[in-house]
């Protein structure tokens, strides 16, 4: 006899998750994501997270111009399968602009990860490296420190470079120019 986890799951296409959320399957507060045609249920979120997703967008907010867009916890349509929902993203201004579709290439995608360090470091890390997003940090809230993973190789939805800040020292992006985050100052 099969088990539950044994049968293989129908995956779902971006735009089939959309055509369900235009249909209001979904309630209007339900946070879900849909990684590799997969429902999935964020995690409510613990003051400490809000906090420090509200504060490294406000930071990078204040650094880029007119030319680029900070979005916080709105999708990003990675491929046909997946439509995460990164706690902050940066994109380019005309495609932070568009009011039709949601955007197709971050260029830098952020992770606030408490409890859910597990599943940021390994599917959200391969998810975002297999679709060639540029750069990839995880704001770890435990170690007070900013993962940053550069040079996505899609084949293998793996990261070519791993660097750590920790305190003291600042995390500088290498995909949006002028990106610089002191971890003393999204944690003090």
């Amino acid at each position: 006899m099969a088990t539950v986890m044994e049968l293989e799951p129908r995956r779902l296409t971006v735009a089939e998750y959309h055509r369900m959320v235009e249909a209001g399957v979904f309630d209007e507060d339900e946070r879900l994501e849909l990684i590799e045609g997969v429902l999935v249920r964020a995690s409510p979120q613990k003051r400490s997270h809000a906090h420090a997703v509200q504060k490294i967008g406000r930071l990078l907010s204040r650094q880029l111009g007119d030319e680029f867009d900070v979005l916080y916890q709105l999708p990003v349509t990675l491929g046909d399968q997946s439509e995460p929902e990164p706690d902050v993203a940066v994109v380019t201004a005309e495609e932070g602009r568009s009011r039709t579709e949601h955007p197709r290439h971050p260029l830098l995608v952020i992770e606030v990860a408490g409890e859910s360090l597990r599943k940021d470091r390994g599917v959200k890390a391969e998810l975002y490296a297999r679709h060639g997003v540029p750069e990839y940090w995880i704001v770890n809230l435990e170690a007070e420190a900013i993962e940053i993973h550069r040079d996505p190789d899609p084949g293998a939805a793996r990261w070519g470079t791993r660097a750590v800040a920790g305190r003291g020292e600042v995390a500088q992006a290498a995909s949006v120019s002028g990106v610089a985050v002191a971890v003393d100052d999204l944690f003090g």
